[in-house]
């Protein structure tokens, strides 16, 4: 069952890709916007630490490693799971129907029904972002810390998919023809561009246990860099990406029942 899903999810996704590569020029010109803001940011942060030799402990390329992190894991979440961002237009318009009477689950279905192009410039930019950060920093590597750093890899990108999927599936209460709410909880993930020990407590309590985006970037990156106490927290993430993705499933299911057909 697991592997037709995957193959179905996978098909959806190539077409989508085919129709977008018909616009060679949009293709090009998403791709390098998107990487323009990227290594935009990255200069900011560059010229910020050319003032201050650190940020609560943190050295440049440490931050960088953060940073990084927070636009893989949205280039991510973009490039193969962005059909998250067109539930509202769905079921606004009553065009859910047509997924609800599918032999397919509806949220694969979902997951599937559109490709962030933009995606491919953040994952290209955070990657080598990330490369470079892990060539300036001294860690000392074995096979299981680095096999616990992919299983964290993957939790943070589980875990930015399932807080996006969430709110976007508050729609369903709504019938909102717009993103506000799920736009509001993206932009929230800025924060967790930086140590959440430069925040106060208020934020950092907003970060962690309401919308963890901390356990996205700054806690695996804690992990790794092996930052005394905080390091321990590392430990949580995947436990963290299980109960996003559980609750952002149970939101959506209970979104199915609210909804309501337009009955033509």
């Amino acid at each position: 069952m697991i592997k037709r899903y995957i193959y179905i999810y996978f098909r959806l996704i190539n077409q989508h890709l085919k129709a977008i590569l018909e616009y060679q020029a949009d293709f090009l010109i998403t791709m390098f916007a998107a990487m323009l803001t990227q290594i935009l940011g990255f200069i900011f942060l560059w010229v910020l630490y050319d003032s201050i030799p650190d940020i609560n402990g943190w050295l440049f390329w440490e931050v960088a490693f953060i940073y990084a992190l927070v636009f893989f894991t949205e280039g991510f979440a973009s490039l193969f799971f962005d059909g998250i961002w067109h539930i509202s237009s769905l079921v606004n318009r009553g065009e859910f129907d047509r997924i609800l009477v599918r032999p397919i689950s509806p949220i694969l279905q979902v997951l599937g029904s559109a490709v962030g192009i933009n995606g491919v410039g953040n994952l290209f930019i955070g990657g080598v972002i990330i490369y470079q950060a892990l060539n300036h920093i001294e860690i000392d590597w074995s096979i299981s810390k680095l096999l616990f750093s992919l299983l964290l890899l993957l939790s943070a990108i589980l875990i930015r998919v399932s807080i996006y999927f969430a709110a976007c599936s508050s729609v369903f209460w709504t019938q909102s023809p717009g993103n506000a709410f799920g736009n509001m909880v993206h932009t929230l993930s800025e924060f967790a561009k930086f140590p959440i020990t430069i925040y106060s407590f208020g934020v950092q309590a907003l970060i962690t246990v309401i919308l963890p985006y901390a356990f996205v970037s700054f806690f695996p990156s804690a992990y790794l860099f092996n930052k005394q106490e905080l390091s321990s927290f590392g430990f949580l993430v995947p436990v963290v990406a299980v109960y996003c993705v559980s609750m952002s499933f149970f939101i959506f299911k209970k979104g199915i029942q609210n909804y309501e057909s337009v009955g033509n």
